[in-house]
């Protein structure tokens, strides 16, 4: 993957553009292959952290729903539960209505409302909590994303 830097150098077809933080540019659409484009562009030790939240949340929730937006992996079931996003230094998974669950993800702050994170580093991911949330998470009426 290369990123894109002020050099104007033009990008090849399949190139993937990663943004501040290195966050993967990923158009916006719905379904697994999106999200499977993201993850695949995630850099270095985050592209494992994707693959396997993605397969968390798919045998939590067997009839989740996937998409991308915002440069953003979403999970969903009736509406979206969680989503991913990619920073300099981890791996930040939102959940929605975090304050609902328990026990209360740890990241926040008083303009978050209801949602709440956990950023996930090199070599330290909690697969039994994640699991937990999500499961909790999915079973919650979903943010409509307007």
């Amino acid at each position: 993957m290369k990123k894109q830097t002020a050099s104007k150098k033009p990008l090849k077809a399949g190139d993937v553009v990663l943004l501040s933080g290195g966050n993967p540019q990923i158009a916006k659409g719905d379904g697994d292959a999106p999200v499977q484009a993201y993850i695949a562009a995630m850099p270095g030790w985050k592209q494992e952290i994707g693959r396997r939240l993605d397969a968390l949340i798919s045998r939590a929730v067997p009839r989740v729903r996937k998409a991308v937006r915002w440069n953003s992996p979403f999970y969903g079931v009736d509406g979206w539960f969680l989503g991913v996003h990619c920073l300099t230094k981890y791996v930040k998974v939102t959940f929605f209505a975090g304050m609902s669950l328990r026990p209360v993800p740890p990241g926040g702050t008083p303009k978050s409302k209801e949602a709440r994170w956990v950023d996930i580093y090199e070599g330290k991911f909690d697969e039994a909590q994640l699991e937990a949330w999500v499961r909790q998470a999915a079973a919650l009426p979903g943010w409509d994303g307007k």
